[in-house]
């Protein structure tokens, strides 16, 4: 499998070369224009539970998978909005965690689940699930995407790592974090800033440098609203 990365940051997309029978599974919508592969539609792993899983963790319930055909083929990939794609390795007993929404594609070696966040969650004004990305037999690969440019940030030991909720994309499974928020109640209500996730360990974030839930608020005053007379 050769994959190709074009137009990144703002408009990224990933185009991968496959050998006979190699395979890529791809959320729905994802794909732009392909050759010489079949597509079929699967609830992912784990039948039905891992469709369940995969819509806690805030993606779709099912996943296409893209198999080359007997002389090869291709596909291309793209995200839902103007964004980057990144990739990642995974080792067999590795992790990787993934923001609702920013999965797009994986080797057919990788599998889904989800992590329950707990109450964090429910105050990070995010998913109260995470999307785990493991491999099984052997190493695999995993693309997520963003809203605005992936920068890698390394949590460093000894040392504490403020990422505000919106621009999470994934994490490393050697990092722990907690929900809090920056400064005092008045910084919360009036400093323009919201709660943040605080990282410690020795790993790696990946932040994006876009918020759609900034973006929500500033075209939400231009939506036409229905008023009764």
């Amino acid at each position: 499998m050769r994959p190709t990365i074009e137009y990144d940051p703002s408009y990224t997309l990933l185009t991968l070369e496959l050998d006979p029978g190699e395979v890529i599974k791809a959320e729905p919508g994802a794909m732009v224009a392909q050759e010489g592969v079949d597509m079929t539609t699967g609830m992912g792993s784990g039948s039905i539970m891992g469709g369940l899983k995969r819509m806690l963790g805030g993606e779709s319930f099912f996943v296409n998978s893209f198999t080359a055909q007997r002389g090869g083929g291709w596909v291309s990939l793209a995200p839902s909005t103007p964004g980057d794609i990144a990739s990642f390795h995974l080792d067999p007993g590795k992790s990787l965690f993934i923001q609702g929404t920013s999965y797009m594609a994986s080797t057919d070696n990788v599998e889904t689940d989800t992590q329950f966040q707990g109450l964090r969650g429910m105050f990070s004004g995010e998913s109260i699930f995470f999307l785990r990305a493991f491999s099984k037999g052997g190493s695999g690969t995993v693309y997520v995407t963003s809203y605005g440019a992936i920068k890698q940030v390394r949590v460093q030991p000894g040392k504490e790592l403020v990422i505000d909720t919106g621009h999470l994309v994934a994490f490393s499974d050697d990092v722990e974090y907690s929900v809090d928020k920056v400064g005092g109640i008045r910084s919360l209500i009036a400093g323009g800033e919201g709660l943040v996730m605080k990282f410690r360990g020795n790993g790696n974030v990946w932040i994006q440098t876009r918020n759609v839930q900034s973006l929500a608020s500033i075209l939400l005053p231009f939506l036409p609203t229905n008023r009764s007379n």
